[in-house]
């Protein structure tokens, strides 16, 4: 991405009054965003298992387009941030090569709700994300982050149709660099979790 827009977050203590923990995992293709969406947000310090790249890579790992990146997730990633007084969301961020979409289904287990972040450069690294989730019948946002330098311009109604997204799958745009954007984003699942569950209420 372009040069750095991000606000620093404060690292602030959890509160006394956090009585409600949501697991929350951030998923998508390689170099979309990820690690810097869950940093940005933080509350704390993450905790990220970013190493160098290597030539051991090469031919591994898919770099098209993202040419500039230098280091990978190769576990996950983790943060934290409140969205109240009484909630707070704990943030997993997948690892996104090929080689370690092994750890998703360990990393899916206990999670209440999903962001699938899209590179619209590399949409078809979203498919696999997509496809886990509704295996795992894991509700989900979809965050199309925009790059500087992604010249497309694709609207998202485009977008939704690429991918084949259903109308209820919630999909807005963001800037992972940002943490007001990230927030939205973790806002916007909230709110789909929570209809979802009013909804499953009022059903017979």
């Amino acid at each position: 991405m372009g040069s750095a827009t991000s606000e620093l977050p404060s690292r602030t203590p959890l509160s006394d009054t956090a009585e409600t923990g949501l697991k929350i995992v951030v998923v998508g293709g390689f170099g979309v965003g990820k690690t810097t969406l869950v940093r940005s947000v933080s509350e704390i310090r993450p905790l990220n298992t970013e190493e160098v790249m290597t030539q051991a890579g090469i031919g591994v790992d898919e770099t098209a387009d993202v040419a500039a990146k230098t280091t990978t997730t190769v576990a996950f990633d983790f943060g934290r941030i409140s969205l109240n007084e009484r909630v707070v969301l704990y943030l997993f961020g997948a690892p996104g090569q090929e080689r370690f979409w092994f750890l998703w289904d360990r990393l899916f287990s206990g999670t209440l709700g999903a962001v699938v972040l899209v590179d619209t450069r590399r949409m078809d690294d979203s498919w696999y994300a997509i496809d886990r989730l509704e295996h795992h019948k894991t509700p989900f946002v979809v965050a199309v982050n925009r790059f500087d330098d992604d010249t497309s311009a694709h609207s998202l109604d485009e977008i939704r149709q690429a991918l084949a997204l259903p109308d209820h799958v919630p999909l807005i745009d963001c800037d992972a660099r940002v943490r007001s954007s990230g927030k939205d984003v973790l806002i916007t699942l909230v709110d789909h979790l929570y209809a979802l569950a009013m909804a499953q209420e009022m059903t017979p």
